[in-house]
């Protein structure tokens, strides 16, 4: 069955991938790569209206639309039309064996009016719901809990000034709720209200998305690498995965801004179980023993790059450049001893973490990390994302930051085992990228582009307000 999928009209590149991926967590492997799309007739493909293939019954959608954070609800669409009349003919000729279940005098029911881009008044409202007289309802009606809801979503044909994907005419659709939204989670985990933050704090939508991607469940094991105050781990805890975390920086992990404010007390907030353990250790010089490999079910992260905060390994300037001999610190200094740090550039950082989760992850085990990118940078021909021939690339979800950069948030599934050969391989993918992107991947560099004056970002005043307010990504 084509199911009406309708979106919040936000984050537009992470909501099917978001679908895909909650559909392989609920519906088994392969269920995700089975999810087909279409966009209903006339429609633009940011509308927040789709037409998703579900390789499962209703309770999968149920279960996505439940847990989805991009999701408004997914309905059995019972019809749709440019008017209210059409409307009528496609509903009265939706076969009834589908609608007379949902209609019978033991059921209670509730119809709602939504609608995109316009307001309806509630004298409107009442005046719509009157007009579905033809629908043969003989249960009774209950507002507060229906045994079944019945959505009109309206649409109308708005202009192309007010910020909203271009539509070319108004349409109306009926349909079935099967599944609905759960926003709770939002305001309960905003960052506003969480006892630890840093300046680098994920957002608390987007650390949930991340965990779908993930697709974090009980019983798996989730590492991040950089956990920072632990944002992502909340996330993935609150979805029932046991967590783990590191971090290079001892006072962040350890110590926090006191006993009562650091990342244990982000989960104590929030009464979840709290990380089996929060590692200092540095990502360029992995603590795991020899032969340790295959624990985590997902790596999820937010590898530091330069922009907001730069990236530090261990060693210092003087051990890397070999002007002092490794030391070992002595065990009266071990609890207070802060090790010294050098610069850590990006493209270091992402082939220590490709090698980590390849080494690490379970095969059929994922790879969620952001990637930051200059927009203008576009060279033909080459990778334009890191490549490791242990990972399939699920899917890439670009979030614009600025007219300079943007980060994208991808999402690999590991295809299968490490090995030396694999090893390797991994080596030569990752110089050739580190060749084709050297410009802009080493320390500093991507700092420099996003925030050096240009005179190129400066818009003649004849110019403003020439363009439409859209900024959608399909926007022409």
């Amino acid at each position: 069955m084509w199911y009406l999928c309708v979106f919040y009209h936000r984050l537009l590149d992470y909501r099917r991938p978001e679908v895909q991926s909650l559909a392989e967590l609920f519906g088994g492997p392969g269920a995700g790569d089975a999810v087909e799309w279409r966009m209903p007739e006339n429609h633009h493909e940011d509308s927040p209206f789709h037409l998703v293939r579900l390789p499962g019954d209703e309770r999968l959608a149920a279960q996505i639309a439940n847990r989805s954070l991009l999701v408004k609800g997914i309905f059995e669409l019972w019809g749709q039309g440019a008017t209210y009349d059409e409307l009528e003919k496609a509903i009265r000729e939706y076969p009834d064996e589908r609608k007379l279940p949902y209609l019978t005098p033991e059921s209670s029911f509730k119809i709602v009016v939504d609608s995109f881009g316009k307001v309806i008044s509630f004298e409107e409202q009442n005046e719509i719901i009157k007009g579905f007289t033809y629908i043969p309802f003989e249960g009774r009606v209950n507002l507060k809990k229906p045994e079944h809801k019945f959505f009109v979503l309206e649409t109308d044909d708005y202009g192309s000034q007010n910020g909203l994907p271009p539509v070319v005419q108004k349409t109306v659709f009926f349909g079935r709720e099967v599944g609905a939204a759960d926003r709770h989670l939002l305001p309960m985990y905003q960052l506003k209200s969480r006892k630890y933050i840093g300046p680098t704090a994920m957002d608390c939508e987007m650390a949930f998305l991340m965990a779908n991607q993930g697709l974090t469940r009980p019983g798996k094991l989730v590492y991040d690498p950089f956990v920072g105050t632990g944002s992502i781990l909340v996330a993935a805890a609150h979805f029932g995965a046991m967590t783990m975390g590191a971090d290079i920086d001892i006072r962040v992990v350890r110590d926090g801004r006191g006993p009562d404010c650091n990342i244990w007390s982000n989960f104590e907030q929030y009464k979840l179980p709290e990380p089996l353990c929060v590692l200092r250790a540095d990502n360029n010089l992995p603590p795991w023993r020899p032969g340790l490999k295959e624990i985590f079910d997902a790596i999820i992260c937010d590898p530091p790059y330069g922009v907001r905060a730069g990236g530090r390994k261990s060693g210092g300037r003087k051990l890397l450049k070999g002007i002092i001999p490794p030391y070992t610190v002595p065990d009266e200094k071990r609890e207070n001893h802060i090790p010294s740090t050098a610069p850590y550039s990006l493209a270091e950082c992402v082939h220590d973490l490709l090698h980590l989760a390849a080494r690490m992850l379970v095969v059929g085990g994922r790879l969620v990390f952001f990637y930051p990118m200059l927009r203008e940078d576009d060279v033909a021909g080459v990778a334009k994302f890191p490549e490791h021939p242990c990972f399939k690339l699920v899917s890439s979800c670009e979030q614009i930051l600025s007219l300079r950069y943007s980060r994208v948030l991808l999402t690999m599934v590991k295809v299968g085992p490490y090995t030396e050969e694999v090893e390797r391989m991994g080596e030569e993918r990752h110089q050739e990228f580190r060749e084709n992107h050297q410009k802009w991947m080493e320390e500093g560099n991507l700092h420099t582009a996003v925030f050096s004056p240009a005179e190129h970002d400066k818009k003649p005043e004849s110019d403003r307000g020439s363009k439409p307010k859209y900024r959608g990504k399909f926007a022409s």
